[in-house]
């Protein structure tokens, strides 16, 4: 998983403006106790802190993975 499938992908879950508060302010105990901005700066996995968002913020597995054709950016 790169950085920018997690932007879109946390653009479609949360809207964008979530996205980046989430990111930026949400501590992510799983990965450290860190936000998901600070775990991607310190390069932790970007799949890793996909699923430590998506399960602090209890994102369905059926939610976390795919953007509809119509909705992707181009």
């Amino acid at each position: 998983m790169r950085r920018s499938e997690f932007t879109e992908l946390a653009d479609h879950v949360f809207g964008p403006s979530l996205a980046r508060t989430y990111a930026r302010d949400l501590v992510l105990e799983q990965i450290g106790g860190v936000s998901a901005e600070e775990a991607l700066e310190r390069g932790v996995a970007v799949r890793s802190v996909w699923t430590a968002l998506c399960d602090a913020l209890d994102v369905p597995e059926s939610a976390r993975w795919e953007i509809p054709p119509e909705q992707r950016r181009r």
